[in-house]
């Protein structure tokens, strides 16, 4: 089996509380997207393992690991014995807040239990995406939602028409755990979660704008000034809703203008950056 794992952009981060435990509350706006990874399923009949492979060699072992722990959650739970090739063809930038890892993770959910006629539901699925990853029991659904919580309580949301979603991310990543360490130490910022879910109902530009905002942003671009320097290029290019995404690095701008993305998009990819151009997943 062959199938699609699809990224995300946090249109907007909040973070709303902490968790004796340590994990932040968040109230988050995400929006799944066209940009995506293919991951194929190659039945090995008499292994004893199962092997996840990836085209890129940047990739990190954590991003292997997430995969590999999704097949042996599942396979804990439903006992099955058959074993895979699962491999790996990226599109989707490493460590750029854009939910690669996670996506492939809950496409392994998904397509085992496809496969293997498992039987298993989503709300089984979320309970075990929630043991790898916040970001997994929303890719299990893949479309646009208010995520609250850790990222366990979802509410659909409307998007009125799509968009142009511009992705600038510089050479080097983030780890979210490192940008989670320090975010405390910075004031949060101002975001009004009502007002962009009434600027995507209305397709109202401007309400989208003036709500969004990630608490995110500072912390991590304490850790990679370059976040802060695409930032402002973005907005000098002519863009009015521009963000970044998740924990970094990457920044986005969303646009119904797809003349302005396409000029945007050859000029920060001869500036070196890496670049992608694509929609919200509708």
């Amino acid at each position: 089996m062959i199938t699609k794992s699809y990224a995300k952009i946090n249109l907007s981060l909040q973070i709303t509380g902490k968790r004796e435990d340590g994990y932040h509350l968040l109230d988050m706006i995400n929006l799944p997207l066209a940009l995506h990874d293919i991951l194929e399923f190659v039945p090995l009949p008499f292994s004893k393992e199962t092997y996840i492979i990836c085209d890129d060699p940047g990739l990190s072992k954590l991003k292997h690991n997430l995969c590999q722990k999704a097949f042996g959650l599942l396979k804990e739970k439903y006992g099955f014995t058959q074993n895979f090739v699962i491999k790996i063809h990226k599109e989707i930038p490493f460590a750029a807040g854009l939910g690669g890892g996670s996506s492939n993770a809950a496409t392994v959910l998904l397509g085992i239990n496809k496969i293997l006629h498992l039987g298993a539901s989503l709300e089984e699925l979320s309970d075990i995406g929630l043991k790898i990853g916040a970001d997994v029991p929303f890719f299990l659904r893949n479309q646009p939602m208010e995520v609250s919580g850790i990222g366990e309580i979802m509410n659909p949301i409307p998007v009125k028409k799509n968009f142009e979603i511009l992705i600038v991310k510089p050479q080097q990543g983030l780890s979210t755990k490192d940008v989670y360490d320090v975010c405390d130490s910075f004031p949060r910022t101002a975001i009004d979660t009502a007002l962009v879910k009434e600027g995507l109902a209305e397709h109202d530009e401007s309400k989208i704008a003036r709500g969004i905002g990630n608490d995110l942003m500072a912390p991590a671009e304490s850790l990679l000034p370059e976040i802060g320097e695409i930032y402002g290029l973005l907005r000098r290019e002519g863009f009015e809703i521009v963000s970044m995404s998740g924990s970094g690095s990457s920044c986005f701008a969303l646009s119904t203008k797809a003349g302005l993305c396409k000029e945007a998009f050859h000029k920060f990819d001869k500036m070196g950056y890496i670049v992608r151009l694509t929609k919200i997943l509708c």
